[in-house]
């Protein structure tokens, strides 16, 4: 009442001269509202929805990674109209309610305690409480004695609570330390720092004698805008003049009927002026929608000491931030500030811990018919207990050495009960028996696929994942006509004749004009050339003997060039030509092209896969991983099968002892890997991803593989793969050959043309010429004669040294 007083004091103050006015009408509704909203003739909401804070508690789940949520809440109308929102905003973050705690509406304080004893012994730590006040104080007080305001814990409180905070008392307040809330934000403003002092003496005007009430809390905010909001409506319709109209009691005896209310005849008016009504109250901006005021904006507070913390911000549009986002060009950070949680720690909560009363961890194991490397039961005569090994109990118990806390647990053999041969349920029952949550997880060579992800979740695989075919190889000759054409490809053959026609024309280029062997008619010089090509195909000719060092040069590089042609050639031939292994089939198609039988592991979903790919199901065989080999060797039409379908870690160990006359081929159909297995919404998944990938990226499953699953390399490391040994001579493996070649020629080439068509070398060039004719003419000539004669001959200048002057040229 001192809100909307000081509210129509204000306003009226504001707006002088104003035709009609608000009357405040003071009644006690003795806690019936529907009695008070008769006798004063009018109703208007001006409070939130609860539903509208459920996004920001769905986004504090969401920032910390909790998985589960237990909502505490009143067993009333109002407690029970948050849930169904809470539920959905929670599923959206992928975090679930796996129990509902409630609270009666008038508790006592031993029922209180019986809920939370309750909620102690389960594993889930994160709770969001909604409920009036003054049992939120009691359930906190409580919670605190019963040391579930501890390390380990996160408490959320909603606006219920948070609105009401300045009521509390100081030992309320103790028993709350490190708990969130969240409620609607108040901008500051200077009517909002002036209203307190204003409030408390205008309610001791009220209320003369009653003690002083706490501070203003955002209730007593939103009566003094709503009372604003009334008188500006009222401003803008006019006076009243049409009064109320009352239906005929003779259908109702109750005053608190909602039929028997009275409807006010300008009632319209008003109602469209209110919902209009637009503007910054003292509680924020003044919205209504859909009947429901509406906040843009909540705040998310820490209580810490005597008080609370502003923690950070809430928005539709920018979610969680440290600073206030109030459009997309504003600065913010996401996420929260500094968070003091119960117990004084900062680092968030996981939301899960193992219960007081809790046990040990039971986890299913899949009992194989025989021995397996990937999980191997084995019955302890002396102890009577289970001796679990293998591959993937390594892998699990390597992870759970990774996990940041301990967990207890213990394995549990899981065989058929119907069955005395204590053969195993499939893996995807045993599964289902974990969604039941019969077992708490389920650790072995569990493939992660989408028909038991719906009612189990997986952790991260840790295996490779595909699925691939296995099938034998046979014997088979090369029997070709044109077999010695296919140790080179035809691309290379071609590369090969153009150097060897070029290397002929680099050396009759270089030679014709020295050497009568390149002379000659046109066709004599392009025969000579070809048979000293072919010539040096097989050795270096040695006739006719080159005389310029280029031509050698350009011989040298093709002959080096035809080395390693012939060395790579007689490998690759020599491998065509004897026998080789080859697969029998190579993909799935041909199989079912040929109606071939398929092999499969028994209890796998390999056999669904196989359906779905169309295969027959009549043509589909179960196997044991020890009945591989001899259904292989028997074929398809032998009582065997032309191929085996699997997981390739299992083909892999299959190909560790049959590498010798088998081949892993074939398309790979991908799938999840191996994966642990619990139920929907267990705290353990994420943290067992985390801890897995430390495991797989670490040296420590070298070793476990090397131990279960390593390849017999003595056995396997001298065979050849098929496809390798008949490998073709390509140019794209050799084309580096060739550019070194072409570089050396066309170095080659610059030179040539240097020596022969520079004028500077071609003077020097005759020159020497000159000298070494003079020097042969001296020596045969007549010493006593040193004059010496120029001529030319051929081309050449010679010195003639003669007595007499040599005879003109005719």
């Amino acid at each position: 009442m001192a809100s909307i007083s000081l509210a129509l004091e204000d306003f009226y103050a504001s707006q002088p001269g104003s035709t009609t006015t608000v009357a405040l009408h003071v009644a006690d509704c003795k806690d019936d509202e529907i009695t008070a909203t008769s006798a004063v003739q009018v109703l208007v909401r001006t409070a939130l929805n609860d539903a509208s804070q459920v996004p920001a508690i769905a986004s504090l789940v969401q920032l910390f990674h909790w998985r589960q949520v237990v909502p505490i809440y009143e067993d009333s109308d109002f407690g029970r109209g948050i849930i169904p929102y809470l539920v959905d905003a929670l599923q959206d973050v992928d975090a679930r309610i796996p129990y509902r705690s409630v609270i009666p509406s008038a508790p006592t304080d031993d029922q209180i305690q019986a809920e939370l004893n309750k909620l102690k012994t389960m594993q889930t730590r994160v709770f969001v409480v909604h409920m009036s006040s003054d049992i939120a104080a009691r359930l906190f007080v409580l919670a605190h004695d019963a040391e579930m305001l501890a390390d380990g814990y996160a408490w959320i409180v909603t606006d219920s609570v948070g609105n009401m905070f300045s009521s509390f008392d100081q030992r309320t307040i103790n028993s709350m330390q490190g708990v969130l809330g969240v409620r609607p934000y108040v901008p500051p403003s200077d009517k909002l720092i002036n209203f307190p002092p204003r409030f408390v003496s205008r309610y001791r005007q009220q209320n003369p004698g009653a003690p002083d009430p706490a501070n203003p809390n955002v209730f007593h905010l939103w009566a003094y805008d709503t009372a604003w909001a009334i008188a500006l409506a009222l401003r803008k319709v006019g006076p009243l003049t049409q009064g109320f109209q009352t239906p005929s009691p003779q259908n109702s005896n109750s005053s608190n009927d909602l039929s028997m209310l009275a409807v006010s005849q300008d009632g319209p008016g008003i109602i469209d002026a209110i919902r209009a009504t637009k503007f910054q109250g003292i509680s924020g901006e003044f919205v209504l929608a859909d009947g429901q005021l509406q906040a843009s904006v909540f705040e998310v507070f820490n209580v810490i000491g005597n008080s609370y913390q502003n923690a950070g911000f809430w928005t539709p549009n920018f979610g969680l931030s440290k600073n206030l986002i109030v459009s997309s060009g504003s600065s913010g950070i996401v996420g929260l500030n500094t968070v003091i949680w119960p117990g004084g720690s900062v680092q968030p909560p996981r939301g899960w811990e193992w219960p007081v009363a809790g046990k040990k961890l039971q986890i299913a194991v899949p009992v194989k018919p025989t021995v397996n490397p990937f999980v191997n039961v084995k019955k302890n005569v002396a102890t009577g207990k289970f001796d679990v090994t293998g591959y993937c109990i390594d892998i699990f118990e390597a992870v759970m050495r990774e996990m940041p806390y301990a967990v207890p647990y213990e394995y549990v053999p899981v065989v058929d009960p119907n069955i005395a041969t204590n053969i195993t349920l499939s893996y995807s029952e045993i599964c289902y028996e974990v969604s039941l949550k019969k077992y708490d997880a389920m650790v072995g060579d569990t493939t992660i696929i989408i028909n038991r992800s719906m009612f189990v979740d997986f952790t991260l695989l840790y295996t490779e994942s595909g699925v691939q075919m296995v099938v034998p190889m046979r014997e088979n000759w090369s029997k070709s006509l044109w077999v010695f054409m296919k140790p080179i490809e035809t691309r290379l053959w071609v590369a090969i004749l153009v150097v060897f026609l070029f290397t002929g024309f680099v050396i009759w280029l270089v030679e014709h004009r020295e050497s009568r062997y390149f002379g000659g008619t046109a066709g004599k010089q392009l025969d000579n050339i070809a048979y000293f090509n072919f010539q040096a195909l097989l050795s270096v000719p040695r006739d006719p003997k080159l005389k310029k060092w280029l031509s050698k040069f350009a011989l040298i590089n093709f002959v080096l060039l035809v080395w390693l042609l012939e060395k790579l050639y007689s490998a690759s031939l020599t491998s065509m030509m004897t026998v080789q292994l080859q697969p029998t089939v190579v993909d799935l198609n041909q199989l079912i092209s040929n109606g071939d039988y398929i092999g499969y592991q028994s209890g796998s979903f390999v056999k669904d896969l196989l359906k779905s790919l169309n295969v027959d199901q009549r043509k589909i065989r179960s196997y044991r991983t020890d009945q591989y080999a001899e259904a292989l060797m028997k074929g398809s039409w032998n009582g065997g099968v032309a191929a085996i379908v699997d997981e390739i870690p299992y083909l892999k160990l299959f190909m560790s002892k049959h590498c010798r006359n088998h081949s892993i081929i074939g398309r790979v159909y991908k799938t999840g890997g191996f994966g642990f297995v619990f139920p929907k919404g267990s705290p353990l998944v994420g943290d067992m991803s985390r801890a897995i990938l430390k495991v797989t990226e670490g040296d420590e499953i070298v070793g476990i593989e090397r131990k279960w699953l390593g390849l017999d390399e003595g056995a396997c490391n001298s065979l050849t793969n098929a496809f390798e040994m008949g490998s073709v001579i390509t140019w794209s493996s050799l084309k580096g050959v060739f550019f070194i070649t072409i570089s050396l020629w066309g170095i080659a080439g610059i030179i040539y043309m240097v020596i022969n068509f520079s004028p500077w070398w071609q003077g020097r060039g005759q020159v020497q010429e000159a000298v070494a004719e003079l020097v042969i003419e001296h020596a045969n000539g007549d010493a006593r004669d040193e004059r010496a004669w120029p001529i030319e001959r051929n081309g050449h200048l010679v010195l003639h040294l003669r007595g007499n002057p040599p005879p003109p040229a005719q």
